[in-house]
């Protein structure tokens, strides 16, 4: 059975070369300390309303105490938090929003099809499908080893906050 094709074409961007750090991203998303879920991105294209980014699992991630201490599991919510955090960096980098922050208003048609455990990077590879001024609609994918483990469509509003 042929594998699902990724939103976008991993030959399109490359892991060793961040196109935007930590320090790009705080400049967009306003999580700080555990909360903070996007390690850097790697591909940004407007024009087709896709972006690519990650998450490098640490041994030092907050769940790890309490998420199966014996064999630690990345938490299915904390991949979607990682696909959110990469929807609202586009959106509020592209003013997509009109200058509001995007917060995380649903998940539909999510599905877990494997592991992140920590040393492992996940991949988040997300598209824009539709926006409007009070509502952000974003298919995204999470991979790890060029496995997909995780796939959904994530929903975001704008939030009454300054950037």
């Amino acid at each position: 059975m042929p594998k699902k094709p990724l939103i976008v074409d991993p030959s399109l961007y490359d892991l060793d070369k961040p196109i935007a750090t930590i320090e790009d991203i705080r400049k967009y998303n306003r999580q700080r300390y555990e909360m903070e879920q996007l390690t850097a991105v790697v591909y940004d294209d407007f024009e087709a309303k896709k972006c690519v980014g990650y998450k490098d699992m640490t041994p030092e991630e907050f769940w790890i105490r309490g998420h199966m201490p014996d064999f630690p599991l990345t938490p299915g919510v904390v991949l979607c938090e990682i696909a959110a955090q990469l929807a609202s960096y586009f959106m509020t980098k592209h003013d997509m929003f009109d200058g509001a922050v995007m917060g995380f208003a649903g998940l539909d048609e999510v599905k877990f099809r494997g592991m992140v455990r920590p040393g492992d990077r996940a991949v988040v590879q997300s598209e824009m499908l539709k926006w409007r001024k009070i509502l952000i609609t974003a298919k995204f994918m999470c991979v790890v080893n060029d496995e997909i483990v995780c796939e959904g469509v994530l929903k975001g509003v704008p939030l009454p906050i300054e950037k």
